[in-house]
Parts: structure tokens; sequence; C-alpha cells
């Protein structure tokens, strides 16, 4: 069973800072009807893991862990999501489990979804407008073009 609770609060970074997280309702009722299509393709299930993490760990229908599962918005049509974004150091993240991969966008009409080990990207300064108190606005990101790897559903 899984949870889609994500709590907005501000964390301490190392040097004593704040950064605040900014995700609403709306983003998190995204992230939820995303992940549900996911499982819904493969009869599985998932685990919210904590704020600082991946967004969730996969599992079969037997309750094996299978891999973990990055969900990013993306506030575009399937058709007009291209390319698609994620952070580096979200990649870095999926990199270091110990299990496979996959980054989940979700969009209006529904998800595209991949493993990053099997996908090509550029990888180039970007991302969103800086807001007051945002520390990942601007940084390294990877961009994903139209490929075969890259699978969808509908919502």
């Amino acid at each position: 069973m899984w949870c889609s609770v994500r709590w907005t609060h501000s964390n301490k970074l190392y040097d004593g800072a704040m950064t605040k997280r900014f995700e609403s309702k709306k983003d998190l009722d995204r992230e939820s009807k995303a992940i549900e299509k996911f499982l819904s393709i493969f009869n599985g299930s998932a685990i919210k893991l904590g704020p600082h993490d991946i967004d969730y760990k996969i599992f079969d229908n037997d309750g094996n862990a299978i891999c973990y599962a990055e969900v990013k918005g993306r506030i575009r049509d399937m058709e007009d999501a291209y390319p698609l974004p994620i952070a580096a150091r979200k990649l870095v993240k999926l990199a270091d489990k110990e299990l496979e991969g996959v980054i989940i966008w979700a969009c209006n009409d529904g998800i595209i979804y991949g493993q990053p080990s099997k996908l090509k990207g550029a990888v180039r300064y970007g991302g969103r407008n800086p807001r007051p108190g945002a520390a990942n606005d601007q940084e390294i990101m990877v961009y994903y073009d139209k490929q075969k790897e890259l699978k969808n559903g509908n919502i």
C-alpha cells in the first residue's frame, strides 16, 4: 500500500540555511494520479519515500521490490511535453539505488515513463524561473527528446 502524502515545509541545509518545499496540493494530486496510472499498467504497488529521497519504491504483485520511481510534473499534454526535463541530481539519486530506476512525467492527459539507463538526453544548465527561497530552480538538467525507449499511458 502506498501513501501520496508529502509535507510542504522548510528544510534545514548543512550550513543552517533554510529551503522551502513548493509542492502544492495540485502538484501532489498530479503525482498521485501519475503513480496510480503507472502502477495500474504493471499491476504493482508502491510506498512513498522521504522528502529528500526518490519519490517511490515500487513492488510487483508478489510484494517484491522491483524499482524506484521519480515522478515529475509536466503541465502539458503528452504530445507537447518534449523535451522532458529532469534535474541531474535526481538521476544521480536513482543511479545510487540498489534497483533500477524509472522516471514518470505526469502530463495533463497521461504519463510518459522510461528507465534512465536506456535513455539518451542532453545535459545543460536550466530549470524554471527562480523563486525566493528556492534552492534548486536553476541547476544542471537533463532533457530527453522523444525516443522509442519512452513509453506512455493515457489517464
